[in-house]
This record gives structure tokens, sequence and C-alpha cells, in this order.
């Protein structure tokens, strides 16, 4: 056998050898991975743009998007397992662990409430809501959390003055608000300019008070993390490379917000894109421990066992940290 035969049957197993690898993750199967979002608004965009755009996928994840109304609900369905990761409040978090369970934050895709309390036209003010009937998404959610805050500056209470009503979610809030079945409501801003064009009166914008809250936080079980960490890793690197594309392809974001709210309203999409993508989700979506740290002061007052809770015991860092480390965010932005 000739030397150049030789030769070329070792650069050939040389090839093989260096390329099995390659071909070997490219035909790795991809990992399956529930996510729950529990609204219909541009909160939960950063769940919605990643999964359309194909990001997860390319993390390794073939994601199954479930719709689970309201925070509340949301967060029971975490803790049992049956979706592994959720978008909802932060402040179901809490109220989870302190009930037995083991719901941690891992990031935060928005810590301002941009949530409207509406009212039928005859509602001049807050006063007027004696005896009235008004709903929110569910108790323990954000909604209930929002009009909690806005009630310390009213006159008027809950129970005392007036029903707190729980129906689902935001957009069971307006049908109901329109049906007459409510006198208020908390719902979001995207629903907030529909009621206004159709004449109902806004007693109060929840945003505009300013407050650093953990309205849409992403949410796993502590089990979850210790079963699964790199899939939670992929998941991570996913969403927040989903955030840089939202931030950076206006066009396409607007698509897929769209596609969820089911609307084509150009005027209207401009502007929740600019409220929620630009403004409210923040470029690195880390855990804001600042966020926690206003429900567990709010919580203070009714239950003294949050009074030496400190708001890092509900966050696991490690996987921003990793990012962090590696440069990855930095790679992504610069």
């Amino acid at each position: 056998m000739s030397m150049s035969i030789v030769s070329c049957r070792f650069l050939f197993f040389l090839v093989l050898i260096f390329a099995w690898p390659a071909q070997a993750q490219a035909q790795a199967p991809m990992e399956k991975l529930r996510l729950a979002y529990s609204a219909i608004g541009g909160s939960q965009a950063s769940f919605w743009i990643p999964y359309e755009a194909g990001i997860f996928r390319k993390h390794g994840l073939d994601v199954e998007l479930l719709y689970v109304a309201g925070g509340g609900r949301a967060a029971q369905v975490v803790q049992s397992g049956e979706v592994p990761i959720g978008l909802f409040t932060g402040g179901a978090a809490i109220n989870s662990n302190l009930a037995g369970g083991d719901l941690v934050v891992i990031a935060s895709s928005m810590n301002v409430m941009t949530f409207v309390v509406m009212a039928r036209p005859e509602i001049k003010r807050v006063e007027d809501l004696k005896g009235k009937k008004v709903g929110i998404s569910r108790f323990g959610s954000a909604t209930d959390f929002g009009l909690r805050y806005a009630e310390e500056q009213w006159p008027v209470k809950r129970q005392r003055d007036f029903a707190v009503i729980q129906m689902g979610g935001v957009s069971d809030v307006y049908g109901a608000l329109r049906a007459g079945a409510l006198d208020a409501g908390v719902i979001n801003a995207e629903l907030a300019i529909l009621a206004r064009r159709e004449g109902y009166r806004e007693l109060v914008d929840i945003a505009k008070m300013g407050t650093n809250f953990p309205t849409s936080s992403v949410v796993t079980t502590r089990s979850y993390i210790k079963r699964n960490e790199n899939t939670v890793r992929k998941f991570v690197r996913g969403f927040v490379e989903g955030v840089h594309f939202g931030k950076t392809q206006r066009a396409p974001a607007i698509s897929i917000m769209k596609k969820y709210l089911r609307s084509s309203d150009a005027a209207m999409f401009d502007e929740l894109y600019e409220m929620y993508i630009v403004r409210n989700i923040p470029r690195i979506p880390r855990p804001a421990p600042e966020a926690l740290k206003t429900v567990l002061d709010q919580m203070t007052e009714t239950d003294p066992r949050v009074a030496n809770l400190k708001p890092e015991q509900f966050i696991d860092a490690r996987f921003f940290q990793e990012l962090d480390k590696e440069g990855f965010i930095q790679k992504l932005w610069k």
C-alpha cells in the first residue's frame, strides 16, 4: 500500500473523529419545557418574544407556552410541578413560601405596576365605590396587590366599603365590567386604552404611584432547579436573549405582541411597545430585591411572620452571576 493511500485514510479518519462531536451536538434532541404566562398583556411579552422568535430553540429547548389566568393560579400550577417555570408576580413566591412552598424568583420581567382602576361612567370618584363590586384577576395576583396600594390612599376600603371579586384574568375583569357585573376593575394598560375609548372612567393609574413592585417575575421551584439546573440555565440564557431581541427588533416584537393580544391597532401597539418593551422591561432582567422588599413591607402590616425576612431569601441569583462571569450579556449588547 502506498504512503499516499495511507495518508489519505489517516486524514479521513481524523475528519471523522473531529466531525463527530459537532454532528452529535447538531442531532441532539431538543429538551421539552413547559412555561406559563399569567396575563394577556404586554408585561408577558418577555416570554412570547423568545418563543416566537425561535430563541428558546436556539438554546436547545422545545418550549410549550401555556396561558394560566392570574398570578395566584399560575403560582399554584408552578408549585405543583405541572409547569416548571412561570411568569407572574413575585409576591406570589413570597406567599407560597409562607405556606410551605419553595417558589423562587430567577429573573424579572417588569417591576412596575402598569395597572389602571377603571369604573363605570357614573362613578366619578373613589368614594362612589361604597356598596359596589371591584374586580381583580385573583387574590394574591399583581392586580390584587395593585388595588391594595391604591386603597392605601383611598378613604374607602375593601370589605368595609366595597366587595373585591376575583374574575380569573384581566380580560375577564374587563368583560365583566362591560357586562355590568362589576362597577370597577383593575385592568392592564392596553385594556385601559380600550376602556377609555368606550367611555369608562379612570379612577387611578397605579403606574403613576411610582411603586417598585415585582409585577412580572420569572419563578420556578428550588426543587426543580435541584433536579434540572442545566435546563433552567438554558432557559435563562434564552430569556435574556429574548429581551435583547425585543428591544432591538421593534417591528418583529410588535408583530408578536399583536398576535397574542389579538389586535391590529397600529397606534395602540406603538404606545404599548414603548411602555412595556422600551421603558418597563429592563435591559438586564436580573431578579430585583428592591421590588420584593415592597411586597414584604406591605405584608408586614398584617402578617408579623415577614417582619424579619429579607428579599434575597426568595431569589436564586446564580444564573445571572454565571452570565455576568462569562460576559454573555455584555456580548449581546456590545
